[in-house]
């Protein structure tokens, strides 16, 4: 506890750390509503249908396409003045928000609608990224974990809050396009405090250091930026197994997804067990894992090293999955609800597993990676965050049942997380040899 307060002291006496927090936490704000709107848009708005193949297109057309760019446009946080590049991205966001908005009151296509918030998705996943890289300019390596923690806690807490406001106004409303188009509309006060917020900082406060590039140069940066990010993670076996971990994690929580909408879709009508409610309770409970991680990082991280607590967030993961997500897939009757009460404290734990990893990531690579590739390596996290996310729905929708009931799809969840484990053991003895021979 008194690690924490330090913490608070420091970001007081910076105030540079409390005005990217606000990036972040404004930020988060609007996409915990923009997301909850979406999901009331598209998932369970009467006025529009999908089945499981509908749903993972969704996700892919929202996702996929920034996955691909990111780790090139990564490459433009370590050559552009990052404050202009968050002021820029968090007023373009606010745009494209209202714009989203509009097309809703029109009766908007899920297919343009889609790719609007492809666009603000992965604005946002871009603001996350240039925040991340911009930390350890605003605040002293020694703080970064504890400070990654309490940002993630303060995060988390904003996204679940956004994600209750836009429930609230879609259930004052009721379900359809209008109250998808309200909750839409006032999601985009995020960016705009955002912007506001990253207007604050002077030039080049966030870094990169000012160089010599030229147009042509940054070019070059952005056209080999995955190649640059994916050899800064493979130099350090430590961001090595971070990303593994990840992108491990990630391809069951995206199965978990996909297996938990098509539960909720099970009965009609308004409960905390179905529908967009239903939906709200589930988020709400992997936020309160995430709350819960954000304690315990600081904690188990400097007793267990950061590879560890990899390892042990992917093995406390597959028991969950084994034990609390299974029932839900066999479960009939009364038995359903017992089940579904098992789902939700699976869906806390793994938000708990989950965020552990993900803090133990972001702390690798701030203080392994320099700064000179530290936006790079982050926008290749984004991707690996989101590919692996993407390409889990896609594969489950082919074999998932309409009612989300596959014992199969849960225990290949369970062979993932092994195989990741796996991976991370054989990345040990490479770390270890290459420890040898330097």
């Amino acid at each position: 506890m008194s690690d924490r307060r330090r913490v608070a002291v420091a970001a007081l006496r910076g105030p540079g750390v409390a005005r990217l927090a606000l990036v972040r936490f404004a930020g988060q704000f609007g996409d915990g509503m923009f997301q909850a709107a979406l999901s009331g848009a598209i998932l369970f708005n009467p006025e529009r249908a999908t089945d499981p193949l509908a749903v993972a297109g969704g996700f892919t057309v929202l996702l996929m396409p920034y996955s691909v760019i990111g780790p090139y446009a990564g490459a433009l946080l370590d050559r552009w003045d990052r404050r202009t590049v968050l002021l820029v991205a968090n007023a373009l966001r606010a745009v494209l928000i209202l714009i989203a908005a509009a097309g809703l009151l029109g009766g908007i296509a899920e297919t343009p609608l889609l790719l609007l918030a492809l666009a603000v998705v992965g604005i946002s996943r871009f603001v996350l990224a240039g925040v991340s890289a911009a930390l350890p300019r605003v605040l002293e390596q020694r703080w970064l974990v504890p400070m990654n923690s309490v940002l993630a806690t303060a995060a988390s807490g904003c996204a679940g809050l956004g994600a209750a406001v836009s429930v609230g106004i879609i259930g004052a409303i009721g379900a359809g396009d209008l109250a998808s188009a309200a909750a839409v509309a006032v999601s985009a006060a995020g960016s705009v405090v955002g912007a506001l917020a990253a207007a604050g900082f002077a030039a080049r406060r966030l870094g990169p250091e000012p160089g010599e590039a030229d147009a042509r140069g940054s070019v070059r940066a952005v056209l080999t930026g995955l190649r640059t990010g994916a050899r800064a993670v493979w130099a350090s076996p430590e961001c090595t197994t971070a990303m593994i971990g990840i992108g491990t994690h990630r391809i069951v929580f995206g199965a978990n997804t996909l297996l938990m909408v098509l539960v909720l879709r099970r009965t009609a009508g308004v409960s905390l067990s179905s529908g967009l409610v239903g939906f709200g309770v589930a988020i709400t409970a992997v936020a309160s894992g995430m709350l819960a991680a954000a304690v315990l990082a600081p904690l188990v991280i400097p007793r267990l090293g950061r590879p560890r607590t990899v390892v042990l967030g992917l093995l406390t993961a597959a028991v969950v999955q084994l034990t609390l997500v299974t029932p839900i897939t066999v479960a009939d009757g009364a038995a359903a609800g017992r089940a579904h009460q098992l789902l939700l404290a699976g869906a806390f734990l793994l938000g708990l597993a989950g965020q552990t990893i993900k803090l133990t990531g972001d702390a690798t690579m701030q203080i392994d990676v320099d700064d000179a590739r530290r936006g790079q390596v982050f926008a290749l996290q984004d991707t690996v965050f989101n590919i692996a996310f993407v390409l889990a729905i896609a594969v489950t929708a082919l074999v998932i049942p309409a009612d989300g009931r596959s014992y199969g799809v849960v225990l290949a969840g369970v062979a993932v997380y092994g195989l990741g484990m796996s991976a991370i053991a054989v990345t040990a003895r490479r770390g270890h040899w290459m420890s040898g021979h330097t």
